[in-house]
Parts: structure tokens; sequence; C-alpha cells
């Protein structure tokens, strides 16, 4: 018997078909994922989708995908990260998790972890301090200190923000955005005049290990302020996107913070890694690679757009916007002195 997508996810909405016993389950779907929150669980069962570099297109391809998501993240969050479990069908093709039978599918099960303290609820409360910033800080320094660093050729890793740069041109671009086309073509011309203008402080990060296996996906929703502290949903698919450079990953951070209207946060997250962690590149760095995160989040707002249920949402083009004007404060602060020559107003 074949099961569909829809069966997997109506077993699963079913309380009786869950090992433990609980008396609801809540299904959240994501574009790749559905997570069902189970009493003290939620399980995470990727789609069957094959879209760029994430392939989850057959039963084998998810369940390795799962066990690299135990993986990485159990380095943030060995607390939280439970398992592999299967939903398998029985011999009368009933499904159910964990149960006897074949996998029909597999799942990462997970600690739930409560809601409010994580950082961008706190952000959004305005209940998030320096303190939370330390402890962040403190966390990140420890865990990109003993990350593999890769064998990097310099010039290869200036080529792979060039790269970025381009994969942002090829999105932001789209006239079926409808995006300011001038602040578009602005941004992204300073982005290279920068990038062409740093090739030495570039290639000298690549060389001095400063890339090295990071979270891959640092934002505020992913950081559970408990205790102990757990950083979550790193990014499982591409060993390649979780090469970073250290001050990358925390100046997105830093910029998350700022999108939700904490810039004094932001700002104290990076003084407090670069105490922790001994690393405090030029500022200018730290100002580039964030315009850059800006550019490439204002992309991914922008191409909600492309899919049925996200269409004629305004909110999707208004965060495209706000990050690009996030974009023009850093590329203004990256090239100062003489601020923002040639770029538009924020």
């Amino acid at each position: 018997m074949k099961h569909t997508l829809q069966d997997k996810v109506d077993a699963l909405r079913d309380p009786a078909n869950h090992r433990l016993p609980v008396s609801s389950v809540e299904a959240i779907e994501t574009h790749f994922s559905w997570v069902f929150l189970a009493g003290e669980r939620a399980y995470k069962m990727k789609k069957p989708l094959h879209q760029g570099l994430q392939d989850f297109s057959t039963l084998e391809r998810r369940r390795h995908y799962c066990r690299e998501e135990l993986r990485v993240n159990r380095r943030l969050a060995p607390q939280v990260y439970l398992g592999l479990v299967p939903l398998a069908a029985d011999e009368n093709g009933r499904l159910r998790l964990d149960g006897p039978g074949e996998p029909v599918e597999w799942l990462v099960a997970m600690r739930r972890l409560p809601p409010g303290p994580m950082l961008d609820q706190r952000l959004l409360r305005g209940e998030a301090s320096e303190d939370d910033m330390r402890r962040i800080a403190e966390q990140l320094a420890g865990f990109h200190r003993w990350q593999p660093r890769p064998r990097l050729d310099p010039n290869g890793y200036r080529l792979r923000l060039w790269q970025r740069l381009a994969d942002c041109e090829q999105l932001l671009g789209r006239p079926e955005w409808r995006l300011p086309r001038t602040r578009v073509d602005v941004v992204l011309g300073a982005l290279r005049a920068w990038l062409a203008s740093s090739t030495p402080l570039i290639e000298a990060r690549a060389m001095a290990g400063c890339v090295l296996e990071a979270h891959g996906d640092l934002r505020p929703e992913h950081i559970w302020l408990g205790d102990p502290l757990a950083i979550i949903d790193a990014l499982e698919f591409s060993k390649a996107l979780r090469q970073q450079d250290g001050a990358d990953e925390v100046g997105f951070l830093a910029l998350e913070c700022e999108r939700a209207g904490a810039p004094t946060l932001g700002e104290a997250l990076l003084r407090h890694y670069a105490n922790a962690s001994g690393d405090e590149p030029p500022r200018a760095l730290v100002h580039f690679y964030q315009a850059l995160r800006a550019c490439e989040r204002a992309g991914l707002a922008i191409a909600h757009l492309a899919e049925a249920r996200y269409q004629g949402e305004a909110r999707w083009r208004r965060r495209a916007r706000q990050y690009l004007r996030l974009a023009v404060r850093h590329l203004q602060a990256a090239r100062r002195p003489g601020p923002g020559r040639g770029l538009p107003p924020p």
C-alpha cells in the first residue's frame, strides 16, 4: 500500500497513533516540513521535495537528512534533539509513530521547548537584555572555537562571496517583485565595489582560519534562552552553506536583532562575542557581511510571493524593503569616512 503525504499528516495528527500518551497534536506546516507538537515532544517530518540544494525526494534521502539534522543540532542543543523515529505501517496498513511494521517515513524527535524564552519572543515583548546577548555570545564563541576549519583557497572564499552577491542580484532583480529598482541597483553596486576593493581583507580571513563549520541559519527564532541555553534548527542540508566566517554568522544575528527594533542589543552581541572569542575583525567587514545578509534576506522574503498561499500578502514586500533599508545603513557604515556616497537614504 502506498501512503500519500496527506495520509502521513493525518496519521500523525491523531493522538492515538503516537506511542507516548498525548491528548492532542498540533500540526504546523512550513515550506519544507511538517512539525507535530505532541505533549512534551515535537516531531519534524520533511516533505518529499527537491528544490535547489534541498533534495528530500526519496525516503532514503529524508532518512539521511534527518540523521544530519540530529548530528548538526546536537552540537548546540544536545538536550533537545532526541533521536530518529519511524512512522511505520503495520500488516493492516495502519500508520503509527514508532510502531511495528515497515517504515514509510522518518521523523526527528525533539524535546518541545516552551515558546516564552525564545529570543524572537523576548525581542517582540521588549524583554531581551544585554545579559541574554552575553550568554549567546559566550555559547557561540565556545562552539566556534571547536568547529572544523575547512581548507580554503583564499581566492575561492572571495569567489563564494561574489556568488552570494550574484544570487542576490538574480533574485532581487526580477521585475515581477516590483522592488524599488534604483535602490536595489545602487545597493548591489555598492556591495560589488566594497568587495572588489577589499580582496586582501577577505582573503586574510580565510587564511587565518576564520571560516568554520557554523550553525548556518542563526536567527532569533532559533535561540531558546532557557536553562541550559539551546540554539536549534541548524542548517542540515548543505555543509558548504554551513561554512561561514564566524563574524558573518554573529553579524547576521546582530542584524536580526536590529530588524526587531533592538540595535543596541545587536551591538552588545558583537562586543561580547569579540571578548569571548578574541576575534575582533574590522567593523567595516562586519558591516559588509550584514549588508550582504540583508540583501539575501530581502530576496528570501520577496520570493514568498511566488507561492500560491502567500500571493497578495503585502507583508513580504514590506519585509524585503525593510531589509534593503538595513543594507543601505550597513553599507554606509562600511564606507565611512565619507558616509553614503552614491547611496540612497535608508
